[in-house]
């Protein structure tokens, strides 16, 4: 492990996202080297060069193509926030069409920690199979918050839920 421990922070298109470099100075803060995966539908949203000023690691989006370098060191805990209903249930059915659910499942695969802060719609949190798939995430150790803990109304504030999640997953 580095120094400071390695953070592998997957971002899906949901309404925190557009506040993410909140989250981002939060974790910096708070130690850790940040390395951003996003999916394809949040990249637009963002301002991916901007983030990646801040973190010092190219903000990922694509796969790398082979015999490239990984861009990113070895994580130690993945935090998934926001995630969205369909990269839930994608995820928790093995599905790897984009890379931020290829870092989901492959860290899920590897044992990591990993730490889910989904951003649902009611009417999709009340579809049948929703509660089933996070069951299945839950079950292979997925932290997977309750309800809507990152709330846009909340400002800056919305992430001191993630902080503290981490700050107990962390690792020593």
């Amino acid at each position: 492990m580095t120094e400071r421990p390695v953070l592998y922070l997957v971002v899906c298109a949901a309404g925190p996202a557009e506040h993410i470099d909140e989250l981002v100075d939060l974790l910096i803060t708070d130690g850790w080297q940040v390395c951003m995966i996003v999916s394809p539908t949040a990249a637009p949203w963002l301002d991916r060069q901007a983030l990646q000023d801040k973190t010092g690691y190219l903000v990922r989006v694509e796969w790398r193509m082979p015999g490239d370098p990984e861009p990113h060191p070895p994580a130690d805990v993945v935090l998934a926030a926001p995630v969205t209903f369909n990269t839930m249930t994608k995820w928790a059915l093995g599905i790897n069409d984009t890379l931020a659910l290829g870092v989901l499942n492959e860290s899920l695969g590897a044992g990591l920690p990993i730490l889910a802060f989904p951003h649902v719609k009611t009417e999709l949190e009340a579809h049948p199979a929703y509660a089933g798939h996070l069951a299945v995430l839950r079950a292979a150790g997925v932290a997977v918050a309750d309800g809507k803990p990152l709330n846009p109304t909340h400002g800056p504030e919305r992430w001191g839920v993630v902080i503290e999640a981490l700050r107990a997953a962390r690792p020593s």
